[in-house]
This record gives C-alpha cells, sequence and structure tokens, in this order.
C-alpha cells in the first residue's frame, strides 16, 4: 500500500490484517492498512469451542478481521474474525486485489516516467480520491468515461503512459453468485405452480437466470458489480419462489454456493 491510514479505524470497520503471533487464547495481528497491532480474543475466532487454536490460524496467514472496540487511550484494538461473514471476507478481499492492480498500474508507468511510484500516486491522489471512493473506481470509470483523470493534473506525456495502461490492465468486473433449489410438489397443476412462481421470481431481479438441472433441482444464477449487492439479489429471488411455493404445500430447500468474480 502507497499510503498508510492515519489514526485509528472505526468499530465495526473491515481489516486486512496480518498474524504475528498465536498463543493458547489469543492471536496478535498487524493491521495492514494502519500499520498497527490488533488483537483476537480465543473466543472471536470461530463458533463454538475451540480446542486448537492453530487450526485456524497461523503466523503470516492474511485475514479478514472487524473491529469490535478501540482503546485511544491505551492504543489497543480488539478484533474479531468470527463476525466476518463470508461475503464480506470476499468483498474485502475483492477490494485488496483491486488496490494492487492499481499500485501495480502506478509502478509500471513511474518507471516509464523516471519518477518513484509514490510522486505518481501523490500527484493522482488528491483530485481523483476527492470525486471516487477509491483510485480503482477511478480508473475503472476511465474504461467508459476518458473525462476520469481530466483533472488529475498530469502531464501529457504522464497521461498518455497512465492512461494506455489502465487500457490493458482494468477490464470491467461482475461477480456471479448461484444456488440451488430443490422443488417437490405432488399437486395435479404442480408444474404450473413451479413455473408461475420460478417465472415471478426471476422478473424480480435484473440479469437474473433460473435453469432446470434435473432432478427437481434448479439452478437460480445473479449477476452484479459487487457481492453485497448480488448476495441481496439471490436472496430476493429464493425467497420469493419458496414463499409461493410453500403456499401450495410443496416441499423446497435452498442452498447458496460460494461466489466468483469475472471479468466481462
Amino acid at each position: 500500500m502507497f499510503q498508510k491510514k492515519q489514526g485509528f479505524p472505526e468499530e465495526s470497520e473491515l481489516l486486512l490484517c496480518t498474524v504475528t503471533k498465536v498463543y493458547p487464547h489469543s492471536v496478535f495481528v498487524n493491521i495492514d492498512e494502519y500499520d498497527r497491532s490488533g488483537m483476537i480474543h480465543i473466543s472471536e475466532i470461530a463458533p463454538g469451542r475451540i480446542r486448537n487454536i492453530g487450526e485456524y490460524v497461523k503466523e503470516g496467514k492474511k485475514i479478514v478481521c472487524k473491529v469490535l472496540k478501540v482503546d485511544l487511550e491505551r492504543g489497543h484494538i480488539d478484533l474479531s474474525l468470527r463476525r466476518v461473514g463470508e461475503g464480506q471476507r470476499r468483498q474485502k478481499m475483492d477490494e485488496i486485489k483491486q488496490e494492487q492492480k492499481v499500485e501495480k498500474i502506478i509502478e509500471m508507468a513511474a518507471k516509464n516516467l523516471k519518477c518513484t511510484p509514490i510522486e505518481l500516486y501523490d500527484k493522482l491522489a488528491p483530485a481523483v480520491l476527492k470525486k471516487y471512493p477509491s483510485m480503482h473506481a477511478c480508473f475503472e470509470d476511465f474504461i467508459s468515461n476518458e473525462g476520469a483523470l481530466n483533472d488529475a493534473g498530469l502531464d501529457p506525456k504522464a497521461y498518455k503512459e497512465l492512461t494506455e495502461l489502465i487500457r490493458q490492465r482494468i477490464k470491467p468486473q461482475r461477480v456471479i453468485i448461484r444456488g440451488d433449489l430443490t422443488l417437490r410438489t405432488y399437486a395435479v397443476d404442480g408444474i404450473d405452480q413451479i413455473k408461475h412462481a420460478l417465472t415471478t421470481a426471476e422478473k424480480l431481479v435484473p440479469n437474473t437466470s433460473i435453469m432446470y438441472k434435473g432432478g427437481g433441482k434448479y439452478q437460480i444464477t445473479v449477476t452484479d458489480e459487487n457481492f453485497k449487492d448480488a448476495e441481496k439479489k439471490i436472496k430476493t429471488v429464493s425467497d420469493s419462489v419458496i414463499v409461493q411455493m410453500k403456499k401450495t404445500g410443496a416441499e423446497v430447500s435452498f442452498v447458496k454456493h460460494e461466489g466468483k468474480v469475472a471479468e466481462i
């Protein structure tokens, strides 16, 4: 990371951490984004009873943690690993990967411009981060809106070098999440009931498809720009089918699979 965050993190903030020490009842980490130490009590490692803390974390491992409490006077930061959902973890790791891609682009551009990456980053940051939540958001916007970097204060040579690298290395991404619905009905018009429930649910959310897999199983696929919205979409679709089919007396179950990021 070119620039560490200043001060202390906020409670409930999700952070990328590196495990530095593992003890029988606690784990110490370095909070990468702030370059500060934090502690995870054994009760916040995972749900249930933990016999061997080493089965969950090891020194050097990168983990995503949630801030529980910050003691400004003592400089203590209490963290939790178990309170980070899978969707939240994936979203955070995706953000980190985006940041790493941005840094690689800046490093390559700086090398060709005969300056340091920090010098180029510091030239870009004030104007870009005033308009965008992250440098990656700006670079991604540039792909469809070349005016995104007009106010970045770059000279023509630097602008050409940077934008050529952005076009080469930044590709629009979509999050894909799938889940399986199992439907069993013994009604005379059961097939029509299923067809109506699936068609109705599919129309609720854009970029959604439902495909029959056989054996009473139907696969729901949703796509979006981020995991959070994709998770909401697949819940909306699956809940709609479940509610409709249970009213008819059908047996219904749903299993959501792990999502993935795909470049368009």
